[in-house]
């Protein structure tokens, strides 16, 4: 995860460019569209899980109607991306995510069998023939590396060089890259890090609270919720709800952006969320088109736990092809220059890679099943 993060940044920041923007400028139209395709659609069908498990989650503090509270929050989100800077946005709802650690706080409060956890961790059972592991195993590799983190952090790097005046793209200021590739490493291995702490005792947490006592298939969000009940009691729907909302007001523009940059990109529109509304239309115009399709989505009364794990599913089917497109840029010298990747990064590329790959072929071996 932290590789192809990295990998990502590193084309945004040595090229100036996202990658649409650096697939338009190297590679065919057909490529171009197909890849810029996959991102949307998998992004929109995002949205509306996101947006149904935040109305289903929300319900559980004030009850009413959920499809209700999906039109409010998919309206509100829409509002913040147009109307506000998305570092002034975010500065505001990290501080939700905190929520999240209630997880972590959750495993010293109830009984864990370490011994058993940790072997399971660290020595896992890598295939199986039991019904719906490939799922299961794609999903959680989709939920992490996932094409619309791969598309955002190149636009995101790529837009820094663009709104810095002091900053150019690498291959422009090479001896700029000893200070941005260290920066980028650092950022993308601590912030990797933080999230696979937290989304380990979120399994953890969930195996030994809701698996250990026969509750295998949830279905709302308030089964959901009954994981952090041992540590919240009767703010347990309190934190879950603002777990939730918080997590899901921060996604949602990066799931309308990184589509939103990967289109104008292709088309070569003005791409930024720090300009104002009127001078990017384009960019803001699909910002709207993808949050008002998952939106509406979402109000097609899919169950939003379910969505939320096909949501994965389909991410961790559409990053094969987007990782190879990356991997196969990041060797090319017209691409990225003297800033082609060092070796333990082309390594770790292709390995996570040929893992996604081959969890995918293992999904679609075993559907129906």
């Amino acid at each position: 995860m932290a590789a192809i993060q990295e990998i990502s940044a590193r084309i945004g920041r040595v090229t100036g460019n996202g990658i649409a923007g650096n697939m338009r400028r190297h590679y065919s139209r057909p490529l171009l569209f197909s890849m810029v395709g996959l991102l949307v659609a998998a992004n929109t069908f995002n949205l509306g899980a996101d947006l149904g498990a935040m109305g289903a989650s929300f319900s559980l503090l004030v009850p009413g109607y959920t499809w209700l509270y999906i039109i409010v929050f998919g309206l509100l989100s829409l509002m913040l991306q147009i109307f506000v800077p998305y570092t002034r946005y975010v500065h505001y709802l990290k501080w939700i995510t905190l929520a999240l650690f209630s997880y972590v706080a959750v495993v010293f409060v109830v009984h864990v069998d370490w011994s058993v956890a940790l072997r399971a961790t660290f020595l896992p059972r890598l295939f199986s023939t039991q019904s719906g592991y490939f799922t299961a195993l794609i999903a959680v590799l989709g939920t992490t590396i996932s094409p619309y983190l791969f598309f955002w952090q190149a636009s995101e790097e790529a837009e820094d060089v663009r709104t810095t005046a002091a900053d150019q793209p690498l291959k422009q200021k090479p001896q700029q890259a000893p200070v941005q590739l260290d920066r980028i490493r650092a950022d993308t291995v601590i912030g990797m890090a933080c999230s696979n702490i937290v989304a380990f005792f979120i399994i953890l947490t969930t195996a030994t609270t809701l698996h250990a006592h026969g509750q295998t298939d949830i279905q709302t969000a308030t089964q959901a919720a009954k994981a952090i009940e041992p540590l919240a009691g009767r703010f347990t729907f309190l934190l879950f709800a603002a777990g939730v909302v918080g997590t899901g007001m921060l996604a949602i523009p990066v799931l309308a952006g990184s589509a939103a940059y990967g289109v104008s990109e292709a088309f070569d529109w003005p791409a930024s969320l720090e300009r104002k509304p009127q001078k990017a239309k384009a960019f803001y115009g699909t910002i709207a088109a993808a949050t008002i399709a998952g939106l509406a989505l979402a109000l097609l009364h899919f169950n939003p736990i379910k969505a939320l794990i096909w949501a994965a599913v389909l991410n961790g089917v559409v990053a094969v092809p987007a990782m190879v497109v990356m991997m196969m840029m990041t060797a090319n010298r017209k691409v990225m220059g003297q800033f082609t990747l060092p070796r333990y990064l082309r390594y770790l590329g292709w390995f996570a890679t040929i893992v996604m790959a081959t969890a995918s072929i293992g999904l679609f071996m075993t559907l129906g099943k």
